[in-house]
């Protein structure tokens, strides 16, 4: 009897094991996916850029003026704040007035002796011209009367223009600002002794709105901007915008444009020189500052950006990207990038519209493997499927 129960109890075995192997191989993975890779991809998408460059530079005055004496003589007084703002024709200095007022007075005095000089030889002449017609003088002494009369008039535009000239340098003693702007700090005081060919000016004036922003691209860059305009690459601008960065990092709040360009290559440092107009209503540039300044070189349209993380260099520097080609397989891209915009690099060339970039699991993967891609931002929520399982199993 236990024979018989055994070999009765074997078949049953063998069939239940039979069913429960039947049962797991329902739920293996269709073949093609039982080794693919999950990664996260990025389809890139054509879009149109802004291209700037980055330049150095410095804050500069758009107007400086020096301000020097145009007579010599002794600082009587100071008539303004140093370090405030004066606007043009405002006087600053007051010089020693005393051997320039003796002169005006002394061409006054000429002046007005010639007019008594002219008023006499009026009536000469007059009277001479009068008596002469009924042969009372004679025409010598007429002629004469009439000559007299000229060298008086003579004589007194040339005592006229001597007081002229006499009030110059009387209003030179008065030292005035040429433009309008900020004035530093004065190089002399109050009695010191100043001259008109003194090395030294008095003190400087700037003007600070506008301010100009001195920078210098490289020839090389500037041929290599020419000639993706002329390719059709780059869309030019008129007006060039400019965003300043100060010293501290903090992006200036008024937006400058680009206003001049050297017509020549300086030979020394191989770069053509740039000024960028910025207005300062506040002053919060002042000149000497270093600023950096973010030049629009013009607009590329159907530019292909790719994420910097799914961009990798080998030991020499080479760029390349990893793909996920159309058969699901990974695809290893060399690729050329120029520059850096945002997050993301401008890609020069090996990548097109449409390829899907693996930017997440790159470690996981080597070219020719079999991966699952996912866009990225666009991940299944684990938890939200496992829950909903159970309930379709229950109804």
């Amino acid at each position: 009897m236990p024979s018989l129960r055994s070999r009765a109890v074997l078949p049953a075995v063998l069939i239940a094991s039979t069913l429960a192997l039947a049962a797991c191989g329902g739920d293996a993975p269709p073949p093609g996916q039982a080794g693919a890779t999950p990664v996260t991809v990025v389809t890139l998408k054509p879009e149109s850029v802004t291209l700037t460059r980055e330049l150095a530079g410095r804050a500069e005055a758009s107007q400086e003026a020096e301000v020097r004496p145009q007579v010599g003589g002794i600082v009587e007084r100071l008539l303004f704040t140093e370090g405030g703002s004066v606007r043009a024709g405002q006087p600053l200095y007051q010089l020693d007035q005393t051997s320039y007022r003796a002169d005006a007075n002394s061409a006054q005095a000429a002046v007005a002796r010639t007019q008594a000089t002219l008023v006499t030889a009026q009536l000469n002449a007059k009277r001479s011209a009068e008596l002469v017609k009924i042969d009372a003088v004679s025409r010598q002494d007429n002629d004469n009367a009439q000559a007299a009369l000229r060298q008086a008039q003579a004589d007194l535009r040339s005592a006229q223009a001597g007081l002229q000239g006499a009030n110059v340098p009387l209003g030179f003693t008065r030292v005035t600002a040429p433009i309008s702007g900020r004035i530093g700090r004065s190089s002399v005081t109050r009695g010191a002794l100043v001259t008109a060919s003194q090395a030294t000016p008095l003190a400087v004036i700037q003007s600070m709105d506008p301010m100009y922003v001195e920078i210098s691209q490289s020839s090389t860059e500037l041929l290599q901007l020419r000639r993706e305009i002329a390719a059709g690459n780059l869309q030019g601008t008129e007006a060039v915008p400019v965003d300043i960065v100060l010293e501290d990092g903090s992006v200036y709040p008024q937006q400058g444009r680009l206003s001049f360009a050297e017509a020549m290559v300086d030979p020394g440092t191989g770069a053509v020189a740039l000024r960028v107009i910025v207005p300062n209503p506040d002053q919060m540039l002042l000149p000497g500052m270093f600023v950096r300044a973010k030049v629009a070189n013009g607009e590329r349209r159907n530019a292909i950006l790719a994420p910097q993380q799914g961009i990798t260099r080998d030991p020499r520097g080479n760029a390349s990207a990893m793909v996920v080609g159309a058969d699901g397989k990974v695809e290893q891209r060399a690729v050329k990038v120029s520059r850096s915009i945002g997050d993301k690099w401008l890609v020069d060339d090996g990548l097109k519209a449409g390829d899907k970039v693996i930017v997440e699991g790159l470690q996981k993967i080597k070219p020719g493997a079999e991966v699952q891609a996912t866009e990225r931002g666009s991940e299944a929520k684990p938890a939200a499927s496992t829950a909903a399982k159970p309930a379709a199993s229950g109804a």
